[in-house]
């Protein structure tokens, strides 16, 4: 996110919220009343099927924001994920009311706001797209990918993922259980496609994952293919 952009919104009135691990900053359905910037900490962004599924969408971290899809609703707004401190945050809360003028006054700062909902939704549609069109295992390789493009450091071994996740999570990302993720990782440790450095990932082999897919390399859009 560009620092300009954040500056702009900090400068509005609002006021922080910090948040433990595993506490909701929102819930779906709640009445949706605040724009939120992220200054420290992550949040995991989450969607909970009636099915018992959880379908994780993101990974938001410092100087990104959430909550804009509620913006200039005229019926009742609410929130339509999960927001769930990953670790220990500091949230700031800029109430609609206050954000709605400023965008009316501030040509740039709404030109902005229109570039981050786009840039979201197409995020959210390419996820959607992987889940249906390549299935299990698609979803779950490009979800590396994402949090290659993400969270990558390149290394002599490959590209080492500088976030710790459980299986779990990476199973919520994939739409899957932990026992089906389990067996597609185990998979591609065998290949030597992917390694494990304690408890962080590293991709040995980031264009065999691209083939897997039946992706160009220079097709993907890391502004669009990532986590967050």
């Amino acid at each position: 996110m560009e620092q300009e952009l954040i500056n702009k919104l900090l400068a509005l009135p609002g006021e922080v919220i910090h948040l433990k691990k595993g506490e909701f900053l929102f819930h779906e359905g709640d009445k949706a009343e605040h724009f939120y910037i992220v200054q420290r900490g992550r949040l995991s962004i989450k969607k909970f099927e009636s099915t018992g599924h959880i379908f994780a969408l993101r990974l938001v971290g410092k100087n990104n924001v959430l909550g804009e899809i509620p913006l200039y609703e005229t019926n009742t707004r609410s929130y339509v994920f999960n927001a769930i401190a990953r670790e220990d945050c500091s949230v700031y809360c800029i109430r609609y009311d206050v954000l709605e003028p400023a965008i009316a006054k501030d040509h740039s700062l709404a030109i902005a706001m229109m570039k981050i909902y786009t840039l979201h939704m197409r995020r959210q549609q390419a996820k959607y797209r992987d889940l249906l069109l390549y299935g299990k295992k698609g979803a779950f390789y490009s979800t590396l990918l994402r949090l290659a493009n993400s969270y990558g450091v390149k290394r002599d071994d490959g590209i080492y993922i500088d976030i710790a996740l459980s299986n779990q999570e990476l199973a919520e990302f994939t739409a899957t259980s932990r026992e089906g993720l389990n067996r597609m990782l185990s998979e591609l440790r065998k290949l030597g496609y992917v390694a494990y450095d304690k408890h962080h990932l590293v991709i040995c082999d980031f264009d065999a994952l691209i083939d897997l897919l039946d992706l160009d390399i220079e097709t993907i859009d890391p502004n669009i293919s990532n986590i967050e």
